[in-house]
């Protein structure tokens, strides 16, 4: 029997050959089908900007690779990557963007007033390398990822220009994003490689990431039918745990990405086998939510970073495919439409999905752009639900 049809036989029905749909229903939400999206199909044909939209929703260019960004004296960096958006406190907001380049990466960050106008652009890491994606916090600072064998995590002020601090007790590997639960006051993190882990590091002192412990994830059980679980090997923050005795107590993910942390459920991907998984903390419950061998017609292809709307929608950009921002819907009827689709960058990826604070733009880049270099970042506005 093919892989996916098993799989997809097993996510149907395991639960309910043992439990009966009742139970399983209410117990277990099924990984991603394909489906309609909630804003209706996206446009036949591309705006000026190159986007093909749904019906309602605008896009504009607010930055380009090697130009300043407009209204301002700053340039924009190559490779834009990771991003998230900060409230301000005076009505504006703050959108922060990795650059994944070697030896001269950092971070780059754009600044908006109450009503969407650029009023400023800075600089708030510099003299990194290979900056990735990462993750917010919730006390407002970004924490950005080297994609590196010995990279970093760095600790970023976004509200002004300034130089992060590298935060080593979170771990020298291939970093890619990072996602803070505040109930559990721990950090998870994915590294990007065939035999990368899943991590959590719970700090000494609470909200400091100054020192702590690191563990590695052991996964246990069918994560299709709802029966899987983590536990946790503690490993040394001096590189990856596939390197350390500890790979034969751990689990291996196959290309770790995207990292977020939404009300008690961690979500990441891994892109080797084009999955999404669910893990929640309290229970250690984890769950595939997506995985493309179940529907041979699944739009999403390449997952890498993901952010998450106000409604509890998982927007998942692809790296390569046909470089669409796909969601998947909350609830027990999951489903994966694509959202937007860019046109005439076909040698480039998507990256960096983050809402404003309000919930009404949605900002990304397009890494290479048309040319190969040349990145693009953009802004989407309408009416997200």
């Amino acid at each position: 029997m093919q892989r996916r049809n098993f799989l997809r036989l097993t996510a149907m029905s395991s639960g309910l050959l043992v439990l009966g749909p009742g139970f399983w229903r209410a117990a277990y939400a099924a990984p991603a089908r394909p489906g309609p999206s909630p804003y209706g199909a996206i446009s036949g044909s591309p705006d000026a900007q190159g986007l093909r939209l749904p019906a309602g929703f605008t896009s504009r260019i607010i930055a380009r690779t090697g130009q300043n960004v407009p209204g301002t004296n700053y340039t924009w960096h190559l490779a834009p990557d990771g991003g998230a958006c900060f409230d301000t406190g005076d009505g504006g907001w703050v959108y922060v963007s990795n650059s994944e380049i070697p030896l001269l990466g950092g971070v780059s960050a754009i600044r908006f007033d109450g009503g969407g106008n650029t009023v400023d652009a800075y600089r708030i890491l510099s003299n990194t390398s290979i900056n990735c994606a990462g993750g917010p916090t919730p006390w407002g600072t970004w924490l950005s990822c080297e994609e590196w064998d010995l990279g970093h995590v760095w600790e970023c002020d976004p509200r002004s220009p300034s130089q992060g601090q590298r935060r080593s007790a979170l771990g020298a590997f291939t970093h890619e994003a990072v996602a803070v639960d505040p109930v559990g006051q721990r950090l998870y993190l994915t590294e990007d490689r065939p035999d990368g882990r899943f991590y959590r590091f719970t700090p000494s002192q609470w909200p400091s990431l100054g020192a702590g412990r690191l563990e590695a994830a052991k996964l246990h059980g069918n994560a299709l039918d709802g029966t899987a679980s983590f536990s946790w090997v503690q490993v040394s923050a001096s590189r990856s745990a596939s390197l350390q005795l500890a790979r034969f107590l751990t689990t291996a993910f196959n290309g770790g990405e995207g990292c977020w942390y939404d009300s008690g459920t961690v979500y990441f991907t891994t892109k080797g086998d084009n999955r999404v998984w669910a893990h929640t903390p309290s229970t250690g419950q984890v769950e595939l939510i997506y995985d493309d061998d179940l529907y041979p017609d699944s739009p999403l292809r390449g997952v890498d970073n993901i952010t998450m709307s106000r409604s509890g929608d998982l927007f998942v950009a692809e790296d390569g495919g046909d470089l669409q921002l796909c969601l998947i819907t909350p609830g027990p009827d999951r489903t994966v439409a694509p959202f937007l689709q860019l046109d005439g960058h076909s040698g480039s990826e998507l990256t960096g999905p983050a809402f404003s604070p309000d919930g009404r733009r949605l900002y990304f880049s397009s890494q290479r752009g048309t040319d190969g270099t040349t990145g693009v970042t953009f802004e989407v506005s309408g009416p997200f639900r």
